[in-house]
């Protein structure tokens, strides 16, 4: 699909942006809101990855705020693993695996540091759609180059944030399943506990100057990071 589309019907609304039909049915388009998003650039790394095998849907931008991408058939593993479609454990090892293989592509630039890595940084079960070719992993826009750690930090941070809210989210459960296996899989606990490799600390730090965060969702992050901690032990 060449040119500038115009938006169907309204698919669905996340915290920066919207996602709308396209005439042509094998494509959909993300539209930033107030600013938000990048996506000549979230394209770009989509491609890159791609590019190195890895699951992410074929994407191009039209304008900063436009990103035309291909329409991915399957439910999110969130609402899979909520349907009781997905065992949790599964759903966990699966994101792990993701985080492993992603880490494994180089960084488009060069860098002093050999363990720099192409990051998401929002890699968690409401951004991985569950294909009939595999998962596939969606919402490339906080993207950037670092430690793997961090990676692992922030996944392990938004899983654990809706794992402590046992009193306001009824997906707390589900989602302290999902992160004990995420954890299990993690192929070394200092991705997590060395501030030098990522680590809790800078995933944290990230969050909470979230702007999309609510209050709610901040002032549970000292009781995730404990979740995570207590975790680790238990795992390792």
């Amino acid at each position: 699909m060449r040119g500038h589309p115009r938006p169907g019907r309204l698919l669905g609304s996340g915290r920066t942006a919207d996602v709308y039909a396209l005439d042509d049915e094998a494509w959909v388009l993300r539209r930033y809101r107030d600013g938000h998003g990048d996506a000549p650039a979230e394209a770009a790394v989509m491609e890159y990855v791609r590019g190195h095998g890895y699951p992410a849907p074929k994407a191009r931008a039209t304008t900063r705020s436009d990103l035309v991408m291909e329409r991915l058939s399957g439910p999110t593993m969130i609402g899979a693993a909520a349907a009781g479609e997905l065992d949790a454990r599964e759903a966990g090892t699966t994101l792990a695996r993701l985080l492993i293989r992603l880490h494994t592509i180089p960084p488009r630039r060069r860098s002093a540091d050999p363990a720099t890595r192409v990051l998401h940084l929002d890699l968690h079960p409401e951004n991985v759609i569950l294909t009939p070719d595999g998962p596939a992993v969606i919402d490339w826009d906080n993207t950037e180059e670092g430690p793997p750690g961090l990676d692992w930090g922030v996944s392990a941070v938004i899983l654990a944030q809706v794992a402590t809210d046992t009193d306001d989210d009824p997906r707390a459960p589900l989602a302290h399943d999902i992160l004990t296996a995420l954890l299990d899989g993690c192929p070394d606990p200092s991705l997590l506990t060395d501030d030098r490799r990522g680590g809790l600390a800078p995933a944290r730090a990230r969050r909470a100057a979230n702007p999309t965060m609510s209050r709610r969702e901040v002032e549970l992050l000292s009781a995730a990071e404990d979740l995570i901690r207590t975790l680790l032990k238990s795992a390792h």
